[in-house]
């Protein structure tokens, strides 16, 4: 059983780590155009902020699992397969980046406008607001945010273990409930929640620094 859960463990860390880096990555680009084209953004755009949200809320409104049997042939074709560890990361990608997004756009706009303000009158460009001010003075709750992410991610992909992404929630499917072998789920189980729990402290920690 030990060496069963730690490929697992491992198959579910990686899934869960690449999917965040690149969601992290993708759902930058909305989030920004989502700030600055909202009604109190650097450049107010009611008709490209409207179509964006709406994007956004529609992904955000796909159950994983859901998504994860819609987008198959896109999965074949970036992954080169539609099961397993590799191909997995591609939903658990496209189900974080609105999410991501999301969280990017609240933190940038709850800056303080002061802040905003002070550096336009310092004859700051769009792009330093964003970058030098927006982005530093949103760091923490980020961070936050993308902690929340990192935990969600956990639980698509032990609901992913359902049709064939590996990790703990394969485990815990092919053993625990097709095998009728309680302790694979137990285990399974407890080690979901250590690594959540690992998770959120050490997302507490960075979030207390950097605040």
């Amino acid at each position: 059983m030990a060496d069963t859960i730690l490929e697992a463990l491992w198959e579910t860390v990686l899934m869960v780590v690449a999917s965040t880096l690149l969601s992290v990555v993708l759902g930058f680009i909305p989030a920004i155009v989502l700030t600055v084209t909202a009604k109190d953004g650097l450049h107010p755009n009611k008709a490209i902020y409207g179509i964006l949200d709406f994007l956004v809320n529609v992904f955000r409104s796909f159950p994983f699992i859901i998504l994860m049997i819609i987008i198959i042939p896109f999965t074949r074709l970036v992954a080169g397969k539609a099961i397993g560890t590799t191909a997995a990361i591609v939903p658990l990608t496209i189900s974080a980046i609105p999410f991501v997004a999301r969280i990017m756009e609240s933190a940038l706009r709850a800056v303080d406008p002061g802040v905003i303000e002070a550096a336009k009158s310092f004859g700051a460009s769009d792009a330093q607001i964003i970058f030098r001010v927006s982005m530093k003075e949103a760091v923490p709750s980020i961070l936050a945010g993308i902690t929340l992410t990192i935990i969600n991610l956990v639980g698509y992909s032990a609901m992913g273990g359902a049709i064939g992404a590996g990790g703990l929630g394969d485990v815990a499917i092919r053993y625990g409930y097709q095998e009728y072998r309680v302790e694979y789920l137990v285990v399974t189980s407890l080690v979901l929640i250590v690594f959540v729990q690992a998770v959120q402290f050490l997302g507490n920690l960075l979030y207390e620094k950097l605040s």
